[in-house]
């Protein structure tokens, strides 16, 4: 049983709260100096002090079972050896750590172990342009790639997705919260259907729901008078994250891969939070076997450090010298722990390891889902698993979903964290409890997460009536 569990599961919501200690004096602070835009700390209100493998320590003491992973980044958890060793090394010796885009040799060690990780065919014909250190802006990068390789403004994107927060990135996101204050977005976005099956947005659901989307988005494309200009690109996600840990069906990422090559567009895959291993793959585009013509890559490439890529198909390698710059894009930590990441994962097959403890996690939560009426849905691909929390006193739709229940996704989430589980909320209006564990949590890891996610539950539950 883990440090101070007992005590954590004893005390009461009142008790919990009027706990007095460093990490209060901590938040408080934050609260008063920093921007009213940050989000973690107002459902996650603990300050970390320190951290390793899959667990952090408050600044009080208490141990927690992180399954937030910096957001997916963290593929090999906290402080990982390799990783640290691997910015050691670079620091030992004395190497630069800021070489804007030159030639290093940590540099060259990463696009080798990267470009090692990815499909053959693909990878002979791929071109690496290095970003600013964030995902978002590696999909400005993309997007501006394809722009600049077609000619062509529109941008096909889908319902759900999320793509970063900058300007372009933003106007790619199916989020409206964050749109709604703003004007002027990039222009030209168009957004189709993403195969969510639950809430299938034909009211179909299941094979029929996604090949009618399908169908959708090639006649929209072939109709003369659909409004929808020839676009320069398709942004998608095989797995949607901050959309509700959606796993989009295999045969209708092929039919997206078919309708854009035939019509001469080209596919960008958001590999910013299910790449490298997470989902079961060390791609996610590798389960249904498509190769895209552009990849967008950050979060886990570089092993806990910011660091951002868009890996892409020579054809379209028709940009100026600095048609897209950043002073940060050449992190040499970033890169000689990104390095060790990957190297790391595919010796020790981490993403099959993945899929293994994923089933493991579908499988205990939907027994929580036959004990909890507030459990709508258990899904997910490898370690990106989402559990949709709903009304259990409302009436099912048609195809059997019910509304959605924020607030009681709200107490799960808190009432895990009493009980030393970190977990995140997103999809559709912030009622899906997602659970994100680094790639190398131990079955008996695995086990006490979905048991003290059981336990949160149901203590909401009661709470909630």
């Amino acid at each position: 049983m883990r440090e101070g569990e007992n005590t954590l599961r004893a005390e009461s919501t009142a008790a919990f709260r009027a706990r007095k200690g460093l990490s209060e004096g901590l938040l408080e602070r934050q609260a008063a100096r920093e921007s009213n835009a940050r989000t973690y700390p107002r459902s996650i209100p603990i300050a970390v002090s320190r951290a390793r493998g899959p667990y952090v320590w408050d600044a009080d003491g208490r141990r927690y079972l992180d399954c937030l992973s910096g957001a997916g980044t963290l593929a090999l958890g906290h402080n990982h050896p390799v990783v640290v060793e691997a910015i050691r090394e670079v620091l030992d010796r004395g190497g630069p750590l800021h070489t804007l885009d030159l030639a290093t040799p940590v540099k060259d060690r990463f696009v080798e172990e990267l470009f090692g990780s990815l499909p053959r065919r693909f990878a002979e014909r791929a071109r690496i342009h290095f970003c600013g250190p964030a995902g978002a802006d590696a999909v400005e990068a993309a997007v501006k790639l394809a722009k600049t390789a077609t000619g062509r403004e529109t941008v096909l994107s889908f319902s759900g997705g999320y793509h970063g927060m900058t300007h372009g990135a933003l106007s790619l996101t199916g989020k409206l919260a964050p749109k709604e204050p703003l004007a002027g977005l990039m222009p030209g976005v168009h957004f189709l259907p993403y195969p969510y099956g639950y809430r299938c947005p034909f009211g179909v659901g299941g094979e029929d729901g996604w090949r009618v989307g399908a169908r959708y988005v090639e006649r929209l494309l072939d109709d003369p008078e659909s409004g929808v200009k020839r676009p320069a690109a398709m942004v998608l996600e095989v797995v949607q994250g901050e959309g509700g840990s959606i796993p989009a069906p295999d045969g209708w990422v092929r039919e997206m891969r078919r309708i854009t090559r035939e019509r001469g567009i080209p596919l960008i895959v958001d590999e910013i939070q299910t790449g490298l291993g997470r989902t079961g793959t060390v791609w996610a585009f590798e389960r249904p076997g498509i190769e895209p013509d552009a990849v967008v890559m950050s979060k886990a490439i570089g092993g806990s450090l910011p660091l951002a890529a868009v890996v892409y198909d020579a054809a379209l390698d028709v940009w100026e010298p600095g048609a897209h710059t950043g002073t940060f894009r050449g992190n040499q930590l970033a890169m000689a722990a990104g390095a060790a990441t990957v190297r790391h994962v595919l010796k020790n097959r981490l993403h099959e390891h993945a899929a293994r403890m994923g089933e493991l996690l579908l499988e205990r939560l939907r027994e929580v889902q036959r004990e909890a009426g507030c459990v709508g849905e258990v899904r997910g691909r490898g370690l990106m698993v989402g559990v949709e929390v709903v009304d259990p006193e409302a009436g099912p739709d048609p195809l059997g979903s019910r509304p959605a229940r924020p607030d009681l996704a709200r107490r799960v989430q808190a009432e895990a964290l009493r009980r030393g589980l970190i977990l995140e909320t997103g999809g559709r209006h912030g009622a899906v409890v997602r659970l994100l564990p680094p790639l190398i949590i131990a079955e008996e890891e695995a086990e006490e997460i979905c048991a003290l996610f059981g336990e949160a539950v149901l203590a909401a539950s009661r709470g909630a009536r």
